[in-house]
């Protein structure tokens, strides 16, 4: 009995089978003989700042202290760094006639290759992880004030700005102006900003502390010499260019900042503080945020305060602007 219900068992399965031949189950068991399968592209979601969308892109965008928080962190595939501009605050103008301008706050800028047009001073995308990084924007050193002609000072520094292992460095402050031998060279900083009055007192040194790409440039040395005795400031250092040298007639102009496009349209940041003047011709501000002889530096551009300008007793110098960090990856395809 146990024979025959095998054996009829064993014919079902095999009418079952060769009525199926050639015919399809309806459904397919993936994965076999067709190797691994990846997880596909993830992307960054993250929190901070004001947040904009361009394409594919999100933009995040500090104009004050803050913090930026990757909630979900994707892949290679997807997103996994981030382009990023940090700029400090910019240098103050010096005081007393002819004083030098302020130099820019520090430029650093890395891209993901092809998002957008960089600047020329572009470096590598940062890579990032799902943590919370505090945002660091760094305000404008003030200008100045004019105590007496024998007692005025330069500029003051400008804070830095940080994210994450970026940090770009306050612009140096302009020298005080005043005449010989009163009258002092520019201070260091992210740019160097301009010397003040006349005997060519040299501008500080930009790029300070150094990085690769440089983050500024060296600010302009005051008027080379003491005939016609006027006070003729040196052009803050910006990050695209030096500063001018005073004239015997005229401040330096500030040295230009550089053009990014990474909100989407280009914006150009970190110009130089103009140099001062006695005979009221002060120098132009660098293209950038840095303001003329006599003026301040726009705010959240890390522009450089500009030098005092009038004969004496002249006015203070003037303020810098703040910076700004900005932060952009690609959230979806």
């Amino acid at each position: 009995m146990r024979d025959l219900k095998n054996k009829l068992i064993s014919n079902k399965n095999t009418k079952n089978i060769k009525s199926r031949k050639g015919k399809s189950f309806g459904y397919q068991v993936l994965g076999f003989g067709s190797g691994p399968i990846g997880p596909g592209a993830e992307f960054i979601e993250a929190t901070g700042g004001s947040i904009a969308t361009s394409g594919n892109f999100k933009i995040h965008t500090f104009t004050s202290p803050g913090t930026f928080e990757v909630t979900t962190l994707g892949n290679a595939e997807g997103s996994n760094t981030v382009s990023y501009v940090v700029v400090a605050g910019g240098g103050g103008g010096g005081a007393s006639q002819g004083a030098g301008g302020g130099g820019a706050g520090g430029y650093r800028e890395g891209h993901i290759a092809d998002s957008y047009s960089a600047s020329p001073l572009s470096g590598s995308a940062l890579p990032v992880s799902a943590t919370t990084f505090p945002i660091t924007v760094g305000g404008g050193g003030a200008g100045s004030v004019n105590l007496t002609c024998s007692n005025a000072g330069n500029g003051f520094v400008g804070s830095n700005s940080v994210f994450s292992s970026i940090t770009s460095a306050g612009g140096g402050g302009g020298g005080s102006g005043g005449g010989p031998p009163t009258s002092d060279p520019g201070d260091a900083g992210g740019s160097g900003g301009g010397g003040g009055g006349r005997s060519g007192k040299s501008g500080g040194n930009g790029n300070s502390p150094p990085v690769s790409p440089p983050q500024g440039q060296n600010g302009g040395a005051s008027k080379p010499s003491p005939s016609p005795a006027k006070d003729q400031g040196g052009g803050g250092g910006g990050a695209g260019a030096v500063g001018a040298n005073g004239s015997p007639s005229a401040g330096g102009a500030g040295g230009s900042g550089v053009t990014s496009s990474i909100t989407a349209s280009p914006v150009t940041r970190s110009g130089g503080g103009g140099g001062g003047s006695e005979d009221n011709n002060g120098g132009a501000g660098g293209s950038g945020g840095g303001g003329a002889g006599g003026s301040t530096g726009s705010t959240n551009t890390g522009g450089g305060g500009g030098g005092a300008t009038g004969p004496n007793p002249a006015e203070d110098g003037r303020n810098a602007g703040s910076g700004i960090v900005i932060i952009r990856y690609k959230f979806q395809e």
